[in-house]
């Protein structure tokens, strides 16, 4: 499939995901939103695909969340609601993708990370900021509530009280406050983002794939069901692993202390 908001290619393992609307701050259109579900498709089923980089073009912003100007449109045209309910199946339904996929998703947040941006960066299993990167909710500020999944991940990452003071008040953090709130593993400059985003995408790639989705499907049942529904899932889901290819190889690697060569099964 041809994108013409998206930038995606695979190579060694990891899918590059580039929202490619720079003069628009990588907002998301519908037809964004649309392709991005077409890619999380993609990504979920391709057993090639061992890590997701997800980025924006430019250096200015990561994702400023939906485009606004394509809601005051469909407002005048009396189209809003058809509009949104398609923009936050496409969003939500890629997201959802993203989430229970074996292979790990990367945010390289190169800039602002507003509205859908922020949820998009909340979504990710590990995040790398640019020092220049700002965060916020922005949904309030024009009226409306937040999407694409921030409700949930955002407020596991930083918790209620702090949730709602970034969802009712608007409030912008730097990178650094990013990362002390819990919403980014790393701040590093920018012009080293690229370099060490790329490295943890292709040790992630070339790590036990298969397991890292054992943990991404715990994480997520995790604060969600009791201690001892949890515990029999992990219970299941280790021994599962135990009997996988990487499983046995890691551990024989293990006993005699070598490198483990994982194929991602």
């Amino acid at each position: 499939m041809t994108y013409t908001c998206l930038r995606f290619a695979v190579a060694e393992g990891v899918a590059h995901v580039t929202i490619d609307r720079a003069a628009q701050f990588n907002a998301l259109d519908l037809t964004a939103m649309e392709e991005l579900l077409d890619v999380a498709n993609r990504c979920s089923t391709d057993p090639a695909v061992r890590c997701v980089l997800l980025t924006g073009a430019g250096d200015r912003a990561f994702c400023a969340g939906g485009d606004v100007a394509g809601f005051a449109r469909a407002m005048e045209s009396g189209e809003i609601a058809p509009l949104i309910q398609r923009m936050t199946a496409a969003l939500h339904m890629a997201i959802s993708r993203f989430a229970w996929m074996r292979a790990p998703l990367v945010g390289a947040v190169n800039g602002v990370a507003a509205g859908a941006g922020l949820s998009l960066a909340a979504a990710c299993d590990l995040v790398i900021a640019a020092d220049t990167a700002r965060f916020t909710s922005a949904y309030t500020r024009i009226g409306l509530t937040p999407d694409g999944s921030s409700t949930t991940f955002l407020t596991r990452l930083i918790g209620p009280r702090r949730a709602a003071e970034l969802h009712m008040t608007d409030r912008v953090l730097t990178a650094e406050e990013a990362l002390d709130w819990g919403i980014v593993n790393r701040v590093v400059p920018a012009a080293s983002l690229a370099a060490e985003t790329g490295a943890l995408a292709a040790k992630l790639a070339g790590g036990p794939t298969r397991a890292h989705g054992g943990v991404k499907r715990l994480l997520q049942t995790g604060l969600a069901d009791t201690l001892e529904s949890q515990m029999e899932r992990e219970a299941r889901c280790i021994l599962e692993m135990a009997q996988s290819p990487d499983g046995i190889e890691g551990v024989t690697a293990f006993v005699a202390k070598r490198t483990p060569r994982f194929t991602g099964a």
